[in-house]
């Protein structure tokens, strides 16, 4: 791994990374905070945090402010990327689909296939990349994320709980084989088979994988695309139907944008931090 960036943060570190990914045949960077006890060389527990459509590792280590509840609770932050790039990678003018609009799925089909493998660099590489440089308890990571990030949380805890132990999300797109995010992405990613999408939607893998512990969820009720998008009473159906333990808090006034993920980032990092303790 390359250190592209470092800045002093609450007593502890921001760094950006770069390094060359076999998963995704493209170089990728990422963002990780160190708290204090992570730079005396202490093993901390590690939250994943996946960014939403059109963003990057910049929005929430810029704008989340992650960086001063996770030294608070001696937490490692990553935010990684949200797709590979560069131009060998395909790209659309819409922003929903290709670059910076993965999904945080292994695509099946042409073109996407050649470098669209951000699962198993999400659930495999990384996580080694990060043990082997890093002071990170390999037995103690968490995932959250935001709108397309929180879909990519929710259904890589459920896949992989192994390596996963406590998850939640802002905003979440919780039902993407129903809204036009997910057919658009899945269709072109995984194919027209939709049987093969609910592997990728959440409310499917709470019935079929389902989850043990708790998933932690804020909701923006101001936000635009609650209906048509997020779908979280599908969600909260699913998880009352497959008796999964589902806090979903509802909050007035708040939209979709960084302002309400900043606002309830405090609470998100506390309860992965009881959890992977």
């Amino acid at each position: 791994m390359k250190l592209v960036s470092t800045a002093k943060a609450f007593g502890g570190e921001q760094r950006v990374y770069r390094h060359a990914s076999k998963a995704t045949g493209t170089e990728m960077e990422f963002a990780v905070f160190l708290p204090r006890e992570a730079l005396e060389g202490f093993f901390c527990p590690t939250l994943f945090y996946l960014s939403g459509l059109t963003c990057s590792w910049e929005e929430v280590t810029m704008q989340g402010l992650p960086q001063m509840h996770a030294a608070e609770h001696g937490l490692i932050f990553v935010a990684p990327d949200t797709s590979p790039r560069g131009d060998a990678v395909p790209d659309v003018e819409s922003y929903d689909l290709g670059q910076a609009a993965s999904f945080y799925l292994n695509a099946t089909q042409k073109p996407w296939s050649d470098h669209y493998r951000m699962e198993d660099y999400l659930t495999a590489e990384l996580p080694r990349l990060l043990i082997d440089a890093l002071p990170v308890d390999e037995d103690a990571f968490g995932i959250t994320g935001h709108s397309m990030g929180g879909h990519g949380a929710l259904t890589l805890a459920m896949r992989h709980p192994t390596l996963f132990h406590s998850v939640s999300a802002f905003a979440p797109i919780t039902n993407p084989v129903l809204c036009s995010w997910g057919r658009q992405a899945f269709a072109a990613y995984l194919g027209d088979n939709e049987a093969l999408w609910e592997a990728h939607d959440a409310c499917a893998l709470v019935a079929s994988a389902g989850w043990e512990g708790g998933i932690l969820i804020d909701q923006g009720l101001s936000d635009e695309y609650l209906e048509d998008q997020l779908k979280p009473w599908a969600f909260e159906k699913a998880c009352r139907t497959s008796g999964i333990d589902l806090t979903m808090r509802l909050h007035g006034g708040y939209d979709h944008y960084y302002h309400f993920v900043a606002s309830f980032m405090a609470d998100h990092i506390k309860w992965h931090a009881e959890r992977l303790e």
